[in-house]
């Protein structure tokens, strides 16, 4: 899996399965190079059919297809896109923003789920530090239903998201278990950003001397761990429950 990453990112390219992935990386500006469609399938042949004039198409049969597809369910369609690598001053940030940053993700469904988080509760951004996994794995954009398509999205490094959040006077909430503040009883209702690490180690040293603040989630059980995606969720909505969940965010 390592060598496929260095190998999308060397290329520049990804792949993106299934007609609402593709559609939401079109609707958002990536240019896909080529879309491949199962000849066999109607539906598939529609879709080629519909942005055939924008996108270089080709038909393969079944079993071509289900050897270049990863997935199973994806309705014969695969496109192959130029990957985008945006930085903090290209962000659009809302006059309020709510930024969710995590450190050292490594699981591709836990970063999905993360991207689905932040486009449920229209977080503006999402920044993914120090990643052991890439945006454009297929698990990902599978697990985020496509919305790492919908967010805006930096890959930095600890220190440089740190320096632009403090440039932007927006004030970073670690989430960690020996912090004294809990999440409910913090005040989420000015510019800020939640920052989760993995479940097995936590937050880097560097985030946990760095953070604006340390709050943690109630664990009243046995295990004192909640899937990370879930944390991020918990914390997302609160926010936007403080919030009075705004419909939309409005640019600046």
């Amino acid at each position: 899996m390592r060598e496929k990453s260095r190998e999308r990112r060397k290329q520049g390219l990804f792949v993106v399965e299934g007609s609402r992935e593709i559609t939401l990386a079109m609707e958002a500006g990536y240019r896909l190079t080529a879309l491949f469609f199962c000849a066999e399938m109607p539906a598939a042949v529609a879709f080629a059919e519909s942005v055939g004039k924008t996108v270089p198409v080709q038909a393969v049969s079944g079993e071509v297809f289900g050897k270049m597809a990863c997935r199973e369910h994806s309705g014969g369609l695969l496109a192959v896109s130029v990957a985008r690598n945006a930085t903090f001053g290209e962000l659009q940030l809302s006059r309020n923003p709510f930024i969710i940053i995590v450190d050292a993700v490594e699981k591709p469904g836990n970063l999905g789920a993360i991207l689905r988080t932040a486009d449920a509760a229209k977080a503006d951004a999402v920044v993914v530090c120090d990643p052991l996994t890439d945006i454009y794995n297929p698990n990902v954009i599978r697990s985020s239903l496509g919305c790492v398509f919908t967010q805006q999205i930096v890959i930095a490094g600890a220190a440089e998201t740190v320096a632009w959040l403090h440039a932007q006077q927006v004030t970073s909430y670690a989430a960690e278990l020996h912090a004294t503040q809990w999440y409910h009883e913090t005040d989420f209702t000015k510019p800020c950003a939640i920052v989760l690490g993995t479940e097995a180690d936590g937050l880097s040293p560097y985030w946990l001397q760095h953070a604006g603040a340390h709050i943690k989630i109630p664990m009243r059980g046995r295990v004192d761990s909640l899937n990370v995606s879930v944390s991020a969720a918990i914390l997302a909505f609160e926010a936007m429950r403080q919030r009075g969940f705004p419909a939309t965010n409005e640019k600046n």
